[in-house]
């Protein structure tokens, strides 16, 4: 049977981050890995970051999932029947940070899935530096993630100090409580992972995963959460910096959770990767600017006046 992961975590967690380390591992242990990325944007951002693991151990997939839940388990559950077939040792699943846990399970038990696949690990990637105020559906995924993972991973470490990480661990637990979902059965992990060793990884791969029962606030894959994508921006890394620190700045936009993308400009290209509470911008060779922002309640017009300075 072919092993299956899933790398899990709320918008900006630093889950695709990860998986380029895990893939590497993975690759430099001998097998041969497919990628599922699943995300509602245009252009998936992270199955482009994802591009330089591609080779002969590595192939990328994508699943779009603008669609309803019926519509989604189906393009999901066609699309790792099709991984079943191509030989990989391992299959991991990059979802949104906007996901049902239950798609992941309940397609699993469909025949013939329960035949061909086997559930190695659920990993759920959090920030160490995790904010308070977060609003009720933000925790239930944040807690509902982590009350399936053999391993709670968090991110951001070296950033972060004992008491912080503490206090994100209580968040955790109290979210997990508040959906009725139990104490945390999931071991953490808080570590620099520039530091991360085989046996690390080894724990990770070999870490397994938790089926929890949870009371929803959300009604299947329907989610508040919505995206808006900006292709062939021309703003220099300066200008869209200001663009997104307004963005999160200003409610007449909606309620802003993350902004991630690319800029291109005569210095070169740049990721992006925006929270309210901080902004990440690591070079990449890229040649077009792009641009996904992600939350609730989203004033879709102004918002693309305010990118594209487009007033029609």
């Amino acid at each position: 049977m072919v092993k299956i992961d899933l790398v899990t975590g709320f918008l900006g967690s630093g889950k695709t981050t990860f998986l380029l380390k895990y893939g590497k591992y993975l690759m430099s242990q001998g097998l041969k890995i497919g990628i599922l990325e699943y995300d509602y944007g245009a252009i998936n951002v992270d199955m482009l970051l994802l591009n330089k693991l591609r080779g002969d151990r590595c192939e990328l997939e994508m699943v779009a999932a603008a669609c309803d839940e019926d519509c989604l388990k189906r393009r999901f559950k066609t699309k790792l029947i099709a991984m079943a077939m191509s030989g990989y040792d391992r299959v991991i699943v990059e979802p949104s940070g906007v996901f049902d846990m239950d798609l992941f399970f309940d397609t699993l038990r469909d025949e013939p899935l329960e035949n061909w696949y086997e559930i190695g690990s659920v990993i759920t990637v959090v920030n160490a530096n995790l904010r308070s105020g977060l609003s009720e559906e933000e925790d239930f995924y944040l807690a509902s993630q982590a009350s399936g993972a053999g391993c709670i991973l968090l991110s951001r470490v070296q950033l972060s100090d004992p008491e912080r990480i503490e206090q994100t661990k209580r968040h955790i637990a109290e979210a997990a409580e508040r959906i009725y979902a139990g104490k945390l059965k999931g071991s953490f992990l808080a570590k620099d992972w520039e530091t991360f060793t085989d046996e690390d990884f080894r724990f990770l791969a070999d870490c397994g995963y938790h089926v929890s029962d949870y009371r929803k606030v959300i009604a299947g894959a329907r989610s508040d959460f919505t995206s808006l994508c900006f292709m062939d921006l021309q703003d220099d890394l300066e200008q869209m910096k200001a663009k997104i620190q307004a963005l999160f700045a200003s409610e007449e936009f909606g309620h802003i959770v993350r902004v991630k993308g690319f800029v291109c400009d005569r210095q070169g290209g740049c990721q992006i990767n925006a929270t309210r509470y901080e902004m990440l911008v690591d070079p990449i060779a890229i040649g077009q600017g792009v641009v996904i922002v992600i939350g609730t309640d989203l004033q879709a017009e102004k918002i693309r006046k305010f990118m594209t300075g487009d007033e029609q």
